[in-house]
C-alpha cells in the first residue's frame, strides 16, 4: 500500500518541541548534553538507592513522560498482544537489563567510563544484526570497523596490565550494557519498526512493559534506603524524564528533519559531555587510557558505519526521509540502522518514514 506524504499525527510531537528557531544542530546538542549528563544521574542514584531502584524510578518516571506527550499530541498506544509481546523483549533488552547494568557498574567504576562503554554499542549491533537481518551482510569496512573497535576496548581495560583490579566488574557491567542492546536493535528492528503504531507511541509501550518487568522482580531486589537524598531523587526524575523520555523526541524531531546519518552524529559527541561532566562536578580523574581507548572505539564505529568511507563528518543539512510508495525507512530492510537509535535504548528512532502496513 503506497504511503501518503501528508501530515499525520505522527510529526505532532516533534513540531512543538522548544523554541521554534533552533537549527537542529542546536537540538543535536542538547542531546547529546542530555544523554552525557545521564551517567552523572545515574552515579547521583546509585548514592541513595540500590541499582535496581535507579532503573525502576528512571524507566517509570521515563513512561509517563512519554504517554504525557501522547496524550497531547493525541497518539494512541500501541495494539495488539503480539506487538506488546515484542515490546515486552524490547524493554528488557533495552530498557530493564542495561540501565540495571550501568547504574550498577557505575558503583564501581567513574561516570566518565561508564560514558566510554556505553560508545561502544554499535560494536554489538553489528554482529547481532547479521544473524538476525538477513538483508544485512559483513562487509570489509565493518569487519575492520569491528577490530578497531574492539582495540580500543582493549585499551581501554588497560588489556597490557592482564585486567587486574577491582574496576573490572564495573567495567564489564557497563560492556554488558551495550551487549544487550546489541541483542535489543536488531531484535526490534525486525520484529516491531514495521508496526503502524508512531514511533512515540511504540517507545512509550517498550517502556511500560519495562516497567511492568522492574514491578514484577521488586520482591527480590528492591531494598529499604537507608538514607535519601534530595539530589539522589532529582537525578532519578532527570532520568526519566529528560534522558528517557523528552531525548527520545528530540531524537526523533532530529531525525525527522535532517535524516539519520546526521542524527547519528550524536553518537560522537555523548562521551564530550559524560566526560567534562565527570571531572568538573564530580571530581573524577582521567586515566590516559581512557580517552586514547575512547578514540579508538570512535574510530572503529565511524569505519564500520562508513563515515569516513564518505570522506567527512559533515554537520550539514542531509536530504530528509521523504515517505513515497515503494521507499523503506531507516531500520526497514536493508536500510541502515541509525546510530541514534542505536546508543539509547529506543527502538523507535529506527523507523523514521513511517510504516509500510
Amino acid at each position: 500500500m503506497a504511503r501518503s506524504t501528508a501530515p499525520t499525527n505522527r510529526g505532532r510531537d516533534v513540531r512543538h518541541l522548544g523554541p521554534r528557531h533552533w537549527t537542529w544542530q542546536a537540538r543535536a546538542i542538547l542531546l547529546s548534553a542530555i544523554w552525557g549528563t545521564s551517567f552523572l544521574f545515574m552515579k547521583e542514584g546509585d548514592r541513595s538507592f540500590v541499582p535496581y531502584e535507579v532503573t525502576s524510578g528512571r524507566v517509570a518516571v521515563g513512561a509517563l513522560t512519554l504517554v504525557v506527550v501522547l496524550v497531547a499530541s493525541r497518539q494512541p498506544l500501541p495494539r495488539g498482544l503480539r506487538l506488546w509481546g515484542h515490546l515486552a523483549v524490547a524493554g528488557l533488552l533495552m530498557n530493564a537489563v542495561p540501565f540495571t547494568l550501568i547504574a550498577w557498574g557505575e558503583q564501581r567504576i567513574s561516570s566518565v567510563a561508564a560514558g566510554i562503554w556505553n560508545a561502544t554499542t554499535p560494536l554489538f549491533v553489528v554482529p547481532v544484526a547479521f544473524l538476525l537481518l538477513p538483508a544485512e551482510r559483513p562487509t570489509r569496512a565493518r569487519a575492520a570497523g569491528l577490530l578497531v573497535g574492539f582495540l580500543g576496548v582493549a585499551v581501554v581495560f588497560g588489556a597490557w596490565a592482564g585486567l587486574p583490579g577491582s574496576h573490572l566488574s564495573g567495567d564489564l557491567g557497563c560492556l554488558g550494557a551495550s551487549a544487550c542492546y546489541g541483542l535489543g536493535i536488531p531484535y526490534a528492528r525486525r520484529f516491531v519498526a514495521k508496526s503502524s503504531a508512531s514511533p512515540t507511541g511504540l517507545a512509550a509501550g517498550q517502556l511500560i512493559a519495562a516497567t511492568v518487568e522492574l514491578t514484577l522482580v521488586s520482591p527480590l531486589l528492591a531494598k529499604a534506603p537507608v538514607q535519601v537524598s534530595a539530589v539522589s531523587v532529582f537525578s532519578i526524575v532527570a532520568l526519566g524524564a529528560f534522558g528517557t523520555g523528552i531525548a527520545y523526541v528530540l531524537n526523533y524531531s532530529v531525525i525527522r528533519e535532517a535524516g539519520a546519518t546526521n542524527a547519528s552524529l550524536v553518537t560522537y559527541v555523548i562521551p564530550i559531555f559524560s566526560t567534562i561532566l565527570g571531572i568538573t562536578v564530580l571530581g573524577e580523574i582521567l586515566v590516559w587510557n581512557e580517552p586514547v581507548g575512547a578514540a579508538v572505539i570512535l574510530v572503529g564505529v565511524a569505519i564500520s558505519q562508513g563515515v569516513l568511507a564518505r570522506g567527512r563528518i559533515s554537520w550539514g543539512r542531509e536530504q530528509p526521509f521523504v515517505a513515497k510508495s515503494g521507499d523503506a525507512p531507516p531500520g526497514a530492510k536493508g536500510v541502515p540502522l541509525p546510530l541514534a537509535a542505536v546508543t539509547t535504548g529506543e527502538l523507535s528512532a529506527i523507523d523514521d518514514g513511517g510504516s509500510d502496513e
